[in-house]
């Protein structure tokens, strides 16, 4: 994933806050304990809205964490763990092993060699949670190959890519018993979230995309003129938001529900706001250079 889903923590109250501070320190720590130290160098705030979504509905058993290995000096913090918050990490280390693969097919042998290394240092992690959450892992595989196949036939039917990889997000529900009301509703929600996301990335990446010759749907779709046509990704990027909105509204969401609608209704519109700016970049790696508490109650914020 990318790290477009983030909170404005800002317009969370302190104990909302400390609340999604859980999931993420929850997720860190859950990461480490299933897949090892290098796996919670893939945290994200995208992996982090996943766990608190899966565990929506159940409280998870509350722990404390193991010092944390970039902020040593710091006392234990509380974090949130149980079933959902392993599927999320097996989930996420899944997501990442098929991003690095993404990555390998998009450059050549030379600039692709950090990719490939990482994704070999990866490879078992991956089987390991591929072997939990089998179902999960034989639909990404499944949607990318669709995804790859329109990609590779530089395909201008924009809604069609990003379907397939919305269809991709929308797996995570099979985290949820099949015939679930929540698990419906949850792949609704990732189903659009996941079209966002796919969209906000295609511009991101435009003139990358131009510079190095590869397959942009944005571009393609309006054969070279994207640019002029960013009122037209706005609007239906933000319908998308909408419905992913109106599938949270019909979820049991328990005491995550003011996180999830802060980060639906306040963080993906400011986030939006900035890669359609032009200010992604810049903003995604202030928050790099900063990977701390701070960060995160200013991540989200227009600059």
């Amino acid at each position: 994933m990318f790290g477009y889903v983030r909170p404005v923590l800002g317009q969370l109250d302190e104990e909302q806050q400390e609340a999604y501070q859980s999931a993420y320190c929850g997720l860190c720590h859950t990461l480490g304990k299933r897949h090892g130290f290098l796996a919670r160098l893939t945290l994200q705030y995208d992996f982090t809205f996943l766990a608190i979504l899966l565990m929506a509905g159940e409280e998870g058993d509350r722990l404390l964490c193991r010092r944390c290995p970039v902020h040593p000096i710091k006392k234990l913090r509380p974090c949130v763990g149980g079933g959902q918050m392993d599927a999320a990490a097996d989930q996420s280390m899944i997501l990442v092993y098929h991003k690095l693969s993404d990555d390998v097919d998009d450059h050549n042998m030379v600039t692709g060699l950090p990719y490939r290394i990482l994704r070999r240092l990866f490879r078992r992690t991956y089987r390991r949670a591929a072997q939990s959450q089998r179902l999960f892992d034989q639909r990404v595989r499944e949607g990318l190959a669709r995804l790859r196949q329109m990609e590779k036939e530089r395909s201008p039917e924009l809604d069609r890519v990003a379907d397939a990889f919305a269809g991709i997000l929308a797996s995570s529900a099979a985290a949820y018993p099949e015939g679930s009301p929540q698990r419906r509703m949850l792949e609704e929600l990732l189903y659009h979230l996941g079209r966002w996301i796919y969209l906000m990335d295609a511009w991101d990446d435009l003139d990358d995309d131009r510079k190095h010759g590869r397959y942009n749907p944005l571009d393609t779709r309006f054969q070279g003129d994207a640019q002029a046509e960013k009122e037209y990704l706005n609007i239906t990027a933000v319908h998308s938001v909408r419905l992913a909105g109106a599938a949270a509204n019909l979820m049991e969401l328990g005491r995550w529900s003011p996180i999830v609608e802060n980060i639906l209704y306040l963080g993906l519109p400011a986030v939006q706001e900035a890669v359609l700016a032009g200010r992604w970049k810049e903003m995604r790696q202030q928050t790099r250079r900063k990977p701390n508490e701070r960060s995160l109650r200013s991540a989200g914020r227009q600059p």
